[in-house]
Order: structure tokens, then C-alpha cells, then sequence
């Protein structure tokens, strides 16, 4: 298995392990997080270091990948991102094996398909994204970058979902529309 470590210990880091350990591809070293938090453990996993250690940790890990969750602005994340690639990590795509993705789909670097989600034909999802559990991504839509698609959403067929994107739980799109910003929870986004 390949090293990883993971960015942010939070919430979605929890969610994040979960799926790592089912896909079986990689051993996760550590945790990065905030200075006050090192030597503490999420889940077992160790807390190893802060964002300044990541030029030294990077000599002797070749992947990591963003745990830092996303309600609203993916600005975070894309900051996340931008900083780990510069440093020469690899950031990988993690699928559940619980998760139905498409031979047929695209998917880039970064972006995490939860369990129970469903990617569809032709769909394509941009760089650092998070399609969270039970998310449905129908056949044809586009997802930015660095956005998020929570638990439950349905993403119709031809939708555009640009950069940075929240799309809230339980939140439906109309087909073929475009859509950007904060989409809440439970909303038809047209």
C-alpha cells in the first residue's frame, strides 16, 4: 500500500478514513492539522504535524489528500490544494468501494466519491472535489473545481455546476441548467 497523509482532522477527515481504509490502496502515516493539535489522534490516526511541516513531511511521502470538509466557499480547500501540489504531493482520486462510478465518467485529482454515491456516464468532476454519500451525478453534468455535493444531492443529467460550488443536502437540480455559489439544503436548484 502507498503512504498517504491527510489534511485536516476534522469531521470530514473521519468520513475520509473510512473510505481510505475500504479502498485498501494506501496506508494513512499521520495527520496535518492546526499546531495545538499535534499528538492527538482521529480515529487512531496519529496528528503529526501543522501546514509547516508539509515541505519536510513531502521528502518522505509521496500522496496526500485534503480532509478539510467544505460548507460554502471551497476557498479553503483550493488554497489546500494549490499549496500540496506546488510541493510536489500526488493527490489522488478515492473511490468507495461501496460507490457506483461510470467507466464512462471523468474524474480529476484530489476529488473523493463517498459511499453509496452514484457517478453516471459522461459526467465529468473537476479537481478536489467532494461527492459525499448517497450523492447521485447524473449522466452528462460537469462539476468545477473544488466544489462539494452533499449527502443525498441529485445532480439531473446536462447540469453545470460551477467552481467552488456548495450543493447542499438533499438539494435537487433541474436538468440542463447552470448552477454556482451556496445551493441550501433541500433546494431546487433551476
Amino acid at each position: 500500500m502507498k503512504k498517504i497523509i491527510l489534511i485536516g482532522g476534522g469531521g470530514h477527515c473521519k468520513s475520509v478514513i473510512d473510505v481510505i481504509e475500504r479502498t485498501k490502496r494506501f496506508k494513512i502515516v499521520g495527520i496535518i492539522d492546526k499546531p495545538e493539535r499535534i499528538g492527538e489522534y482521529v480515529l487512531g490516526y496519529k496528528i503529526i504535524g501543522c501546514d509547516n511541516d508539509l515541505e519536510i513531511i513531502r521528502k518522505y511521502i509521496q500522496y496526500a489528500f485534503i480532509t478539510v470538509g467544505q460548507i460554502g466557499s471551497g476557498e479553503i480547500r483550493a488554497g489546500l490544494y494549490n499549496k500540496l501540489c506546488s510541493l510536489g504531493y500526488t493527490l489522488p482520486v478515492v473511490i468507495s468501494p461501496l460507490a457506483y462510478v461510470s467507466k464512462h465518467a471523468k474524474i480529476e485529482s484530489g476529488t473523493i466519491i463517498m459511499h453509496h454515491a452514484l457517478v453516471n456516464a459522461n459526467a465529468k468532476i473537476g479537481f478536489n472535489c467532494i461527492i459525499n454519500s448517497k450523492a447521485l451525478i447524473e449522466h452528462d453534468a460537469v462539476i468545477g473545481n473544488h466544489c462539494h455535493v452533499a449527502t443525498a444531492a441529485v445532480v439531473n443529467g446536462g447540469v453545470v455546476i460551477r467552481d467552488h460550488t456548495f450543493f447542499g443536502s438533499n438539494a435537487t437540480s433541474k436538468q440542463m441548467c447552470i448552477i454556482e455559489g451556496f445551493i441550501k439544503a433541500g433546494s431546487i436548484a433551476k
